[in-house]
């Protein structure tokens, strides 16, 4: 699996390499504009930051820091992530790289939960972490680091509460108050690990969740990082089965709508528990298939999702050099799976975003080499008719050209009022998609919710909420329509100016609003379905929880808002540029056309000199031609190639 995720970030880097190859022969060809050149950097940047999100899920004791150990860091010769009886990961917990800081764990303190500021929120503020420096050198010092992400403390029942850690109607919850009156919490909310491993440099990011109590405590698990993540490892113990609690978790963060999506896997782990010398190897292998079929049944997926391994065995063959245990440990299935299944899957994604990007980009120049070429063709032929023509005739083709210039400039005005009116179009669409209205909004909600925490009446939250939805829905659908009326404005000045002046034929791109829709459609059932699950009663924690789930879906709204107004910009852009680049290359071909007859006017004997430059030009523009369609097809080479094709260079 290490090889495959290394071919895979070797695709990669070959691809954003023959993009950028791309862009460096288009500044050499002159043929670039500013608009490409943002486009090309968006797309490789777009590229290099891609990440592998891998979501480690299960209830406590299941041995789930020490799969990510087997799998990910055997390499080491010793564990990673602490690993031991009870529970270990506190809080969930990101591993990743970023070069541009120093190796170390950033720890958000559980006091911020005492607020209703999300997780994400806080990566703005790096002040509010607590960071600890890594020593790559000493793997004791690595090891003690590691395990700070376990700390707990004990804090009273009423600042559990406060932070959203206690429910007094949980008998589970109420048998671990102690006799001080005191619950063990855990002392960091949220841990970022920046590690330099191989595969975390190459864009791996892993997810450690600590089980059913912090993702049903933690709504951006729930609304954010499980659904974003790309495979979700979830992890049982073959020695206790399927518990209700796990149940819980598969049934309420994992297989909603998904469960059959690629990616999500069902690890039955410590198999070696059930490994017995008094039993042949058949008799033991018959036992963890039965464990697998009752586990497939349990949670309504096939048995080929479920994969019965040992971790603590796989590492130690690993470290160990151990094949005979390693093929007992069963991990290489799951290892295989993961490679087979994840990698293509987010190949897939990246090169249909990369090959409709470059096909635009391209189809772009293509249409300036044509257009250019067009003007080629045409003062070729006005140039041959002057072979052994007069003074006047000259002087009547020049009358002509400025005619045609005139005629062209008089569009010019045209145009610009076009201009104009986009502008304002494009103003009206901005502010259907406002960010400081959806905030305001936001805010209005927020006040409400503490007056009607309580209240499921009409203009109780659940309704607010609804109207909520239905606004935020609306502001896109109305921007949807704007999109349309400048799409349809758009496509009637490109056909005009294509009738009046031989421009070139566009038709403006299409663009889409349905995935802002789908995304605030999924944010809405997670609400409803949080609703639900809290019953018509809150009490005070579960009203707490749920500003803290508002909030964090608030703040998912906001990102869409983002978003949409990013891809809303970048298709401005895309629908304005094809017209301006025609607009720019006629006005160039229409002056070239008069400098030429003029030169031709004042001495004829240049006529022969101008036919064979522009012979020799149109020669160069179908050099370009090929030589872009020979960028295309190396790309295309690229995009179309397998992952293993690249695991020699990898290597």
């Amino acid at each position: 699996m290490v090889a495959d995720f290394q071919a895979y970030s070797a695709w990669r880097a070959h691809l954003t390499q023959q993009i950028a190859q791309l862009q460096r022969w288009l500044a050499e060809q002159d043929l670039n504009d500013a608009q490409t050149d943002l486009r090309i950097k968006a797309l490789t940047e777009k590229l290099r930051e891609d990440k592998l999100n891998i979501a480690f899920v299960a209830e406590f004791s299941r041995g789930k820091s020490e799969l990510i150990n087997a799998i990910f860091f055997a390499h080491y010769g010793q564990r990673i992530l602490p690993s031991s009886a009870g529970r270990t990961t506190m809080c969930p917990t990101e591993l990743l790289y970023d070069p541009d800081r120093v190796p170390s764990i950033q720890l958000l303190p559980i006091e911020t939960r005492a607020g209703n500021v999300t997780t994400q929120e806080y990566r703005r503020y790096k002040d509010e972490w607590t960071t600890i420096e890594l020593d790559l050198d000493s793997p004791e010092a690595l090891l003690e680091a590691f395990r700070e992400i376990g700390a707990t403390c004990k804090v009273s029942v009423d600042t559990a509460k406060q932070y959203g850690l206690f429910d007094e109607t949980d008998p589970d919850q109420v048998v671990t108050v102690d006799a001080d009156g005191k619950v063990e919490i855990p002392c960091w909310r949220h841990a970022v690990i920046n590690f330099p491993h191989p595969l975390l440099e190459q864009g791996l990011v892993i997810l450690d969740t600590p089980g059913l109590n912090a993702i049903g405590t933690e709504p951006e698990l729930t609304l954010n990082l499980l659904p974003n993540a790309h495979a979700i490892l979830f992890i049982l113990a073959a020695d206790t089965g399927v518990t209700k609690s796990d149940i819980d978790v598969w049934r309420n963060h994992i297989a909603r709508g998904q469960g059959n999506r690629h990616g999500r896997l069902v690890v039955l782990n410590k198999i070696d528990g059930l490994w017995d010398p008094l039993k042949t190897d058949a008799e033991v292998q018959a036992e963890i298939d039965k464990q697998i079929k009752t586990t497939s049944e349990l949670l309504n997926i096939t048995a080929q999702q479920v994969f019965p391994v040992s971790a603590q065995k796989a590492l130690v063959a690993k470290v160990q050099d151990d094949e005979a245990l390693l093929a007992k440990s069963q991990l290489s299935h799951l290892e295989r799976a993961l490679s087979d299944d994840l990698l293509p899957g987010k190949q897939d994604i990246v090169r249909d975003a990369t090959q409709g990007e470059v096909e635009d980009i391209v189809l772009a120049v293509r249409s300036i080499l044509n257009t250019r070429q067009e003007g080629v063709n045409e003062q070729l032929a006005e140039l041959t008719g002057l072979r052994g023509k007069n003074q006047d005739v000259i002087l009547q083709m020049m009358d002509k050209v400025q005619e045609d210039k005139k005629q062209f400039e008089q569009g010019l005005v045209r145009f610009q009022a076009l201009r104009s009116v986009f502008s304002q179009q494009t103003n009206k669409l901005y502010s259907l998609l406002g960010k400081d209205a959806l905030k305001n909004e936001i805010t209005r909600i927020r006040t409400q919710m503490e007056r009607s925490i309580f209240s499921f009446g009409e203009g109780g939250l659940r309704s607010t909420m609804d109207r909520f939805f239905l606004d935020v829905n609306a502001s896109i659908a109305k921007s949807a329509e704007q999109v349309a009326e400048i799409q349809a404005m758009m496509a009637a000045m490109y056909k005009k100016f294509s009738e009046e002046h031989g421009l070139g034929q566009v038709t403006p791109p299409p663009f889409s609003t349905l995935k802002y829709h789908k995304e605030l459609a999924r944010l809405e059932r997670s609400f409803r379905e949080h609703f639900n699950t809290v019953g018509n009663i809150l009490t005070t924690s579960q009203g707490r929880l749920t500003r803290k789930f508002f909030e964090t879906i608030a703040s998912r709204v906001i990102y869409v808002f983002d978003v949409a107004n990013r891809d809303v910009e970048n298709w401005l852009k895309a629908v304005m540029a094809p017209m301006e680049t025609q607009v720019r290359e006629h006005q160039l071909q229409l002056r070239r056309r008069l400098e030429s007859i003029k030169r031709i006017h004042k001495a004829t004997d240049t006529l022969e000199d101008r036919i064979k430059e522009l012979n020799e030009f149109s020669a160069q523009l179908q050099e370009q031609l090929h030589a872009i369609d020979g960028q295309l097809r190396g790309i295309y080479t690229t995009l179309n190639a397998e992952i293993r094709d690249f695991s020699r260079q990898a290597a």
